[in-house]
């Protein structure tokens, strides 16, 4: 087992990582920027170094940084949570030659499913179930219009590198095909340093269904069931549950065999999650994330798991503590994300000074945070503050405890999203399960907004 781990994230995984590796006796080392000075990873971890100013780019996304603070405080390994250099390969591979393991999957398998139009290329190959697409990458807008002409419209121009609803733009007809071609194309150059498209056909509205799965080094390649994902606004996630309301018993293991073949075909290690798209009863492969996912504790509070010290235990050589048969879903978990944002001003982010911060509580009740009152929010990333995960002996009460943390929870000195969960949750349809990507738009649309 490794004897020191550095962090090389922020926020609320980072502070997940820390209190995963005390638990496994492990040291922890956190990197930050001057704008995270006052965070609770800095504080909790054993050991905590100022790598830069508040700019990512100047902070935790320069790897010469992290690896110089990894060699001089004589890490074993590296956790880069998720978001930043959690999903670059040159990263991962650089950690390898440097003789400090990755806590994630190979250099090689990251660039394989990294890129999604070869991850398409790669099911398609194992027999896992895909949209209807592109063959490859598109070039030229002619070749948008020749494939999207034989798809039919509706389709999607997604990035190869994207991700977070990046580099993707929706065509219903020629014109919006063109321009979205183009902007999907500058998106992604500027986002991700590669404007390659691909095209698939655009379903609409269907149900966004994710498979957790882990590999170790040994062969053994589990899932843990799945996490439905549809409640979204412009492709990011708000709520997740597991397990999904939509699924029978039949479609949940059929899922996780697919899932389980799609990992295998990559030759993948540790920690990683299937996307799939769920419509009228058939799935198909979206992509893959090589990372932990922001909503994975919805999945360890309903199979009884440390994800995050399975990952360590993995990437230390050790195989899976479980198997496929020991793996049951109990109970049912709802995850909310909330973020400082007003959602009154179209979702502005409102970063500041937390003048009261009382987070819910109870049983059931499990809350993912870095904040406190009197921190301040830094207005340069990403806009959630906390996780709220319930979980209940059935979706009933989960939900019942859902909306009763959401009543609890206070923020004060800035605006959040919890008034606007709120009436997501209040709402029928969410209620009975019956809803899709679409739902929030159509809230929203009917609100006026």
């Amino acid at each position: 087992m490794f004897q020191k781990v550095l962090i090389a994230n922020r926020g609320e995984i980072a502070l997940r990582v820390i209190r995963a590796c005390r638990e496994l006796g492990i040291k922890t080392v956190v990197v930050y920027s001057e704008a995270d000075r006052e965070s609770l990873p800095v504080k909790f971890a054993d050991e905590a170094v100022c790598i830069g100013p508040a700019a990512p780019a100047s902070s935790y996304l320069l790897i010469e940084r992290i690896i110089s603070v990894a060699e001089i405080c004589d890490v074993d390994a590296i956790h880069p949570g998720y978001g930043f250099l959690a999903e670059n390969a040159h990263f991962a591979e650089i950690c390898r030659d440097c003789n400090i393991k990755f806590i994630g999957p190979s250099p090689e398998a990251m660039r394989a499913l990294g890129d999604k139009a070869n991850a398409r290329e790669t099911m398609d190959k194992a027999g896992v179930p895909t949209t209807p697409g592109s063959d490859g990458l598109i070039h030229s807008e002619d070749d948008a219009l020749k494939i999207a002409h034989e798809l039919r419209y509706p389709v999607i121009i997604k990035a190869s590198a994207g991700g977070g609803g990046r580099g993707m733009r929706i065509a219903h007809n020629d014109a919006s095909l063109i321009q979205g071609f183009h902007a999907a194309r500058t998106e992604a150059e500027n986002a991700f340093g590669n404007g390659s498209l691909y095209m698939e056909k655009f379903i609409i509205n269907p149900k966004h269904i994710e498979i957790q799965i882990i590999a170790d080094e040994h062969g053994n390649v589990v899932h843990l069931g799945e996490r439905d994902c549809s409640i979204q606004r412009r492709q990011q996630k708000l709520i997740e549950e597991s397990p999904s309301p939509a699924l029978n018993a039949k479609l949940r293991e059929k899922m996780g065999r697919a899932a389980v073949k799609a990992a295998k075909a990559a030759n993948y290690t540790n920690a990683g999650t299937i996307e799939f798209l769920f419509s009228e009863g058939e799935f198909y492969f979206m992509e893959m994330n090589t990372r932990i996912q922001v909503e994975h504790p919805v999945t360890e509070e309903v199979t009884n798991t440390d994800l995050i010290q399975e990952m360590i235990r993995v990437a230390a050589g050790e195989k899976l503590s479980f198997n496929q048969k020991d793996v049951k879903v109990e109970g049912h978990a709802i995850e909310c994300r909330i973020n400082a944002e007003d959602p009154a001003r179209n979702f502005t982010p409102s970063p500041g000074k937390i003048d009261l911060f009382i987070p819910a509580g109870g049983i059931g009740v499990r809350i993912d945070s870095h904040v406190y009152s009197g921190y301040t929010i830094p207005p340069y990333y990403d806009s959630m503050i906390a996780k709220l995960i319930v979980k209940g002996k059935d979706r009933k009460q989960a939900l019942i405890r859902c909306r009763r943390a959401l009543e609890e929870f206070t923020v004060e000195g800035i605006k959040t999203t919890v008034p606007f969960t709120q009436q997501v949750i209040a709402k029928k349809d969410f209620a009975q399960g019956k809803y899709d990507t679409g739902f929030i738009e159509k809230m929203m649309q009917e609100q006026g907004k």
